[in-house]
């Protein structure tokens, strides 16, 4: 399960500004919760995308104001530990989480011949030699990404 926080939340999925695809399984998870078409946005656009917006596509379960995650992620988190025995083990086998194995190797193989590309390569040193590690290169790493040119 996931939640966000209404006024301060941020998805994104911002690899393809670097030359490469999301990888580990940043493509998978993304696309068994959103569907192939929103995956392919939120992949090939690199936009943030706030709470809500992520709640709408199914990315996270839901968005909260920040003042009410904590109280509504600790009464999900009573509320499941309350539950009779045998009962989250039951809810697990009758919904089974999908195999991924073969669409992890082909994200691999993906990321790996982007990743091998001296567009990529060039991309990313300039990113982090503009702060993109940093804290607040992190907090608009899409602009940044956006200014280099292509």
């Amino acid at each position: 399960m996931a939640f966000a926080a209404t006024e301060t939340a941020g998805l994104g999925q911002t690899e393809a500004l670097m030359g490469i695809v999301p990888g580990g399984d940043g493509t998978q998870y993304l696309r068994d919760r959103v569907g192939r078409n929103r995956a392919l946005e939120v992949v090939l656009t690199a936009d943030l995308f706030d709470a809500e917006t992520a709640a709408s596509f199914g990315w996270i379960n839901r968005a909260l104001p920040a003042d009410r995650i904590d109280a509504y992620v600790d009464r999900v988190a009573r509320n499941i530990a309350a539950l009779p025995d045998g009962v989250i083990e039951a809810a697990k086998r009758a919904l089974p989480a999908d195999d991924f194995e073969d669409g992890l190797l082909r994200e691999n193989d993906a990321w790996a011949a982007q990743f091998a590309l001296p567009a990529a390569a060039q991309l990313m040193s300039k990113a982090l030699s503009k702060g993109a590690q940093t804290p607040a290169g992190e907090r608009d790493i899409e602009a940044m990404l956006r200014s280099f040119p292509r």
